[in-house]
């Protein structure tokens, strides 16, 4: 099974939400539901970018890296470096 890392980014108020699971769509449904508190305030919510794991330790340890850099600059340059 495996674990993913994403990042969402809010329609509303263009903040970031950096978090791990293993089902995205799934999860990204529960924050557009008001079914995560922290995310409440920006929905709607549209997945932005997210890397693949095989084991859900390294998926929370990424989602730990990034939120640790507290940096949109590296957020945005993660996602551009997608498209």
């Amino acid at each position: 099974m495996a674990y993913y890392m994403y990042i969402l980014q809010s329609e509303k108020n263009g903040k970031y939400y950096i978090g791990s699971t293993q089902n995205v769509e799934e999860r990204l449904q529960q924050h557009n539901w008001s079914r995560t508190p922290s995310t409440k305030s920006g929905i709607p919510w549209k997945l932005v970018y997210s890397e693949e794991f095989e084991e859900r330790p390294s998926a929370t340890q990424r989602e730990y890296e990034i939120k640790q850099k507290k940096s949109r600059k590296y957020i945005q340059f993660l996602i551009n470096s997608v498209g």
